[in-house]
């Protein structure tokens, strides 16, 4: 007996049959391959670098990594200027556009922007990201953000920016320099100093990131591409932020106490030629530039010239020892007047006929005497001598604008130019060539090139400069330089000399004084006004200084009166904190009259 069949229930009035449901699963995978081979063609054959543009603009942002600026330090690693951290803010347009104006009002404000300039960045079309600020504290950018967000603004963002801080306000402001605003691509706006002069080497190269974004933010699985950012490198330099800033403080007291324009002070290693402290008044702070004139920010010490006046005389007669034309202790008649070619040359004091020997004609600064003795040159020597002494040569230290100076030549140095020059006129110099040719008398008779940078760093231009590269040659000899170091000792002589206010208890000095007429560009005459000097090295028979202070538009005195207890100061600082023992050897006693 066979079971009941089993019936198949007849499909109900909502339901397909499976061989309908299949054809129509094919129907609809026909027409999505069509459409994306429809889609693909368009882009492959129709125009694809096109859309490939455009997606990849769309959806795709290029941010710089900003490199890290290598900060200026000095001989001890304190940090003359230096980069901190800071932030810079961006906007994504496509978030901002909506609300530009009150947003560009908001962020005008608060950041002291031109409202104008952020509202154009905020709506900028087809565009995913827009500086809107440059190197603004941390602090300040991550509040100004998030009170954006607090009034209900979004499209804003935070990215790292390095900020350029001096944290020694005027210390050195005049040599280090400062950085204006940035450009538009936010690269730095070296404007004065070292950081101008150095600019690539302190720079660094910025880096550069492409990344895909969404919704103003990241998406954390796009495709990504980073070019490391490069960070500047550390710029060392030979100056001792200690003795900087004593050196300030003494040269703005006795340009202050002078009543005088301007003035300027170095202190060089005499060994070596590292300048420890190189100070210019009047300066300003480098942290606010904007609020001094901008002729305080250039380094006076190398950019301006000037007569150096008597301080010349020691190189003069350092020459002509060296050339065996006279010694310290050649008698000389020295006449009240000295008439020569166009005019008569008088000394600073008025005297009868003096009976003075070589030191005697330096002791007491004698252009008659010294005039007598260089007639002893042979035609062109003493601008040849003058010539290695650095005179009329830039000394390449660093800072952009250095002067050469002047030392005329062919038929500019005629008889009446020869005379004047012997004595400190009709020639200009810098004070750093100055102090370097007159620190060739203390370093033994070797010229060395003085140095501002620590080791060896690259100008723009590519020239490698610093204590590395500085090079030697002898100018005089060793023994000339010790006659001529024991003669400069009697100008501090309390009795014979002219400068005892510039002597340093305890230790023998060698000094010479300069007061020299002042030059008015306006008229290329003198106006009447001095430039009053004094350089020296110390210990004389050992020396571990060379200091140079020049006091423009002094109203009070000379040389040894202004700028001889301002050498003294300065001298007496450095002694000390270097260490230096005190001379344990007699003074010179050259005989001055005869």
């Amino acid at each position: 007996m066979t079971g009941p069949t089993r019936n198949r229930p007849a499909p109900g009035p909502g339901r397909a049959s499976p061989e309908m449901r299949l054809k129509i699963g094919f129907i609809v995978i026909a027409m999505v391959l069509s459409v994306f081979a429809a889609r693909l063609v368009q882009l492959q054959g129709v125009d694809p670098d096109q859309y490939a543009a455009m997606a990849a603009a769309e959806g795709s942002v290029d941010v710089i990594l900003p490199a890290t600026r290598g900060s200026i330090v000095d001989r001890n690693g304190e940090p003359l200027a230096e980069s901190i951290d800071g932030k810079m803010i961006v906007a994504d347009p496509a978030l901002t556009t909506d609300d530009a104006p009150e947003l560009a009002t908001f962020l005008a404000k608060r950041l002291h922007l031109d409202y104008f300039q952020v509202l154009q960045r905020l709506r900028v079309e087809n565009s995913r990201f827009q500086y809107i600020a440059r190197q603004v504290p941390a602090r300040l950018a991550t509040q100004v953000v998030d009170e954006a967000e607090a009034e209900g603004f979004v499209g804003l963002f935070l990215r790292r920016d390095p900020v350029r801080i001096y944290p020694q306000g005027r210390l050195a402001a005049n040599l280090v320099g400062f950085l204006g605003t940035p450009r538009k691509d936010g690269s730095a706006r070296a404007l004065a100093g070292l950081e101008d002069a150095f600019n690539k080497y302190l720079s660094g190269t910025d880096g550069e990131e492409r990344y895909k974004v969404g919704a103003g933010n990241q998406i954390p699985l796009g495709d990504s591409t980073i070019t490391p950012a490069v960070d500047g490198q550390q710029l060392q330099l030979t100056i001792d932020a200690d003795m900087q800033f004593y050196t300030q403080q003494v040269l703005q007291q006795t340009v202050e106490g002078a009543n005088a324009e301007s003035g300027i002070a170095v202190i060089m290693d005499s060994k070596t030629g590292e300048i420890l402290a190189l100070a210019d008044y009047p300066t300003y702070n480098n942290s606010a530039p904007d609020e001094w004139s901008p002729k305080r920010y250039k380094s006076s010490a190398l950019t301006d010239v000037y007569e150096p006046g008597s301080t010349e005389k020691v190189l003069t007669l350092s020459a002509l020892i060296d050339a065996g034309l006279a010694r310290p202790r050649q008698q000389y008649v020295v006449p009240p007047v000295l008439n020569r070619q166009d005019r008569p040359i008088h000394d600073h004091w008025y005297h009868g006929i003096e009976h003075l020997t070589l030191a005697g004609i330096l002791a007491k600064s004698s252009n008659i005497g010294t005039v007598l003795a260089a007639d002893n040159f042979p035609k062109g020597e003493l601008r040849r001598y003058l010539s290695d002494f650095g005179l009329g040569h830039t000394t390449g230290v660093g800072p952009l604008g250095e002067s050469r100076g002047i030392l005329p030549s062919g038929d500019a140095w005629t008889d009446q130019v020869d005379d004047r020059i012997a004595f400190g006129q009709s020639l200009s110099v810098n004070a750093v060539q100055m102090i370097a040719a007159v620190n060739t008398i203390a370093n033994g008779g070797i010229r060395i090139d003085p140095s501002l940078v620590d080791g060896s760093a690259s100008l723009d231009d590519g020239t490698e400069i610093g204590t590395d590269d500085a090079t030697e040659r002898r100018v005089i000899s060793s023994e000339a330089a010790r006659q001529t170091g024991l003669m400069m000792e009697r100008v501090l002589d309390p009795v014979d000399g002219v400068a005892p206010l510039a002597s340093v208890p305890g230790y023998r000095i060698a000094g010479k004084t300069g007061t020299a007429q002042r030059v008015v560009e306006s008229c290329g005459c003198y106006d009447g006004s001095h430039t009053a000097s004094f350089v020296g090295f110390g210990p004389t028979d050992d020396a571990r200084f060379t200091i140079y202070v020049v006091i423009h538009d002094s109203r009070t005195g000379g040389g040894g009166a202004v700028a001889g207890p301002a050498f003294a100061k300065l001298m007496s600082y450095a002694l000390r904190r270097y260490g230096v023992p005190p001379t344990d050897t007699k003074p010179s006693k050259l005989p001055v009259e005869w």
